[in-house]
């Protein structure tokens, strides 16, 4: 998104703050990556950008809610965001500025892609991306196994029943049959 991108050569020597609630800056990956993730509180970023010698220090939190399916029943579940972040973001070299005016026909306006960091140069003026600070915070922030709750049973792996709302009527499955004769075995600790 281009219009939270900023100046780090207009950066006031003792920083500048700024407040992200903009949905989009969420929304617009969340669908390009069809993420099944719905926002329920707004998403709200403060974030502190300090220049200093070969980049910028960036502070930051990340508040808000969202709702994901759970990793065992698949019920939506509600997921509080709350984080706060620090990071260096180093300037490119002069070998990666040449890569991305290379990219970019020479004019300096170089897709965001064309490098890894969250600094892309504009007509050699090189611009922080403060939604792609917001996204990557955002996603480092999510639950790796997101559960409704955390004694969640899941589903049946045979009719697919939620077994958090009762039983099912399946016979549960007994394993490999040529294993059976070590469902018996014991092991005694010396």
């Amino acid at each position: 998104m281009q219009k939270y991108r900023i100046s780090i050569n207009d950066l006031p020597p003792d920083g500048k703050e700024f407040d992200l609630d903009d949905p989009a800056i969420w929304q617009t990956p969340m669908r390009e990556f069809g993420m099944d993730c719905r926002i329920s509180e707004p998403l709200n970023a403060h974030i502190s950008v300090l220049p200093t010698e070969g980049g910028c220090l960036v502070r930051g939190e990340l508040c808000g809610q969202v709702v994901l399916p759970c990793n065992r029943c698949a019920e939506d579940t509600v997921v509080d965001i709350r984080t706060d972040f620090e990071d260096f973001e180093e300037l490119p070299g002069e070998d990666d500025v040449d890569a991305v005016l290379n990219a970019s026909g020479g004019n300096g306006a170089a897709d965001a892609e064309t490098t890894e960091s969250r600094i892309v140069y504009e007509r050699t003026i090189p611009m922080l991306d403060l939604a792609a600070v917001c996204w990557e915070e955002f996603v480092l922030a999510l639950p790796v196994n997101p559960l409704c709750k955390t004694d969640c049973k899941g589903l049946c792996p045979q009719c697919g029943t939620n077994l958090n709302n009762g039983t099912c009527g399946c016979i549960p499955d007994e394993g490999d049959p040529r294993l059976a004769v070590l469902r018996g075995l014991t092991l005694h600790k010396t």
